[in-house]
């Protein structure tokens, strides 16, 4: 038996190779301290260091067996291992291909949605730029209103400056009496209107806004779709990002994303329903209104021009009547001087007849007799006395019938003044300011 110490081997694990772990490092030996070594009397009857044969065959047998089924364990891990990475494989090209194919239905979701979101946003744009036109024709239609309240109003103040029997509650101050209230009913409807279209402006901007914004988040959210879209295996700009796959509390589902877009396009919808009706509500008001303003207008100047005739036709019978009347004073004051002659060409006879009826009184006694002559003077006397009361009564007749020719020709010419003073108020003045009525045009807002 040798004298040799028996030195333990490192222990070499094959199967954490095959399994891929990293070979541990071989163990430096141990080096054993110095022991007296026994002598050869003294290792009789012990176990020697060596191996015997059977256990030389069954140690290496073993070993054999152990290779053997790491092997074939080594060989079907490797079998599972290629079919796995090639299903996964597989499995993610598929997972990615869909993926790919999803995000582009859903750009095209979104395009689509984007492009309506534009559409009406634009024509909103639209309403809101022709409501404002309208706003503006309101406003100036409100505006030209104010010459015909002014025109009627001032109208109706010069013709209480009529004098006379002439201020009077006409047909003409009907009329404008008419068309004051008509104008008032006006601008109390067009402001009702302009506040109407203010109301509806507000509406389609607000609704714009929201359209405007679901536009935005749009936008953003296609272009990052799309960028995403563009990705591949071979992006340099990937990443991992651990926590991106984890559901988030805030994301909403699909229905009421679309929903969420539909009521925005709805609200949208109705707005422009709205604003084309109220665009042709205040067109036939703007028009209407115009229409009512003009005829109004139309029947006070008709008012007017009738009863500047019948002025113009009192007048010139006035005047007519005036000159007879003028010419019946003339006529008359010459007739009171001839009967003022005949009644002074009475007094010489009067006093012939009567001084030879006082002379005859004078005759003595029997001389004194109611003879011919007598009675002829007497009832000479009688026939001047009766003369002159005629003429006397004639002349009162004619004086008072010469103070009712002035008195006529008085009241014509005052009449004939107030005529022409109302004729000045309505012809010169109130129709000559009418003139300045506004137009069709102008009414209308333009």
């Amino acid at each position: 038996m040798s004298s040799d110490v028996l030195v333990s081997r490192p222990h070499y694990d094959t199967r954490a190779v095959a399994q891929g772990a990293p070979e541990a490092p071989e163990a430096e030996p141990q080096v054993l301290p110095e022991v007296p070594q026994p002598s050869e009397a003294a290792t009789v009857g012990q176990r020697s260091a060596k191996y015997s044969p059977a256990e030389w065959f069954s140690n290496y047998h073993s070993i054999l067996r152990q290779a053997s089924k790491d092997n074939h364990e080594a060989l079907i891990v490797q079998v599972h291992s290629k079919t796995l990475s090639q299903d996964t494989e597989a499995a993610t090209l598929k997972t990615q291909a869909e993926g790919t194919r999803l995000l582009g239905e859903r750009l095209q979701q979104i395009y689509h949605r984007k492009c309506e979101l534009q559409r009406h946003i634009e024509q909103l744009l639209a309403d809101t730029e022709a409501l404002l036109a309208l706003k503006t024709r309101l406003e100036k239609a409100l505006d030209a209103t104010e010459i015909p309240y002014s025109i009627a109003t001032d109208n109706l103040n010069c013709r209480t400056r009529r004098q006379g029997p002439d201020l009077v509650r006409d047909t003409v101050e009907e009329e404008l009496l008419k068309e004051v209230d008509l104008i008032r009913s006006v601008q109390a409807l067009l402001k009702r209107t302009t506040a109407q279209v203010v109301l509806q402006i507000k509406m389609n901007r607000e609704a714009k806004q929201m359209l405007e914004l679901d536009w935005s988040d749009k936008y953003q959210a296609y272009n990052l779709d799309d960028h995403c879209g563009r990705h591949s295996n071979m992006s340099p700009d990937t990443m991992h990002h651990p926590s991106s796959a984890t559901m988030q509390d805030q994301v909403c589902n699909p229905s009421s994303w679309s929903k969420f877009t539909q009521d925005n396009l709805n609200k949208a919808f109705q707005e422009e329903q709205a604003t084309d009706s109220l665009r042709r509500l205040v067109e036939h008001v703007l028009q209407d209104t115009t229409e009512d303003l003009r005829v109004q207008c139309s029947s006070v100047d008709k008012a007017f021009s009738q009863r500047c005739g019948e002025l113009i036709e009192a007048k010139i019978q006035l005047e007519t009547q005036l000159a007879k009347v003028l010419e019946q004073v003339g006529v008359q004051e010459r007739n009171i001087v001839a009967l003022q002659k005949a009644i002074h060409n009475k007094e010489a006879p009067l006093r012939v007849a009567q001084s030879r009826l006082y002379h005859r009184s004078l005759r003595p006694n029997m001389e004194l007799c109611r003879d011919e002559p007598q009675l002829s003077l007497e009832w000479e006397v009688r026939q001047i006395d009766a003369t002159l009361t005629s003429l006397q009564q004639q002349l009162s007749e004619a004086r008072g019938s010469l103070s009712h020719l002035e008195e006529s020709r008085m009241s014509l010419e005052k009449d004939i003044n107030c005529k022409t003073y109302s004729l000045f108020i309505d012809r010169d003045k109130c129709m000559t300011h009418r003139v300045r009525y506004p137009t069709m045009s102008k009414l209308s807002g333009y």
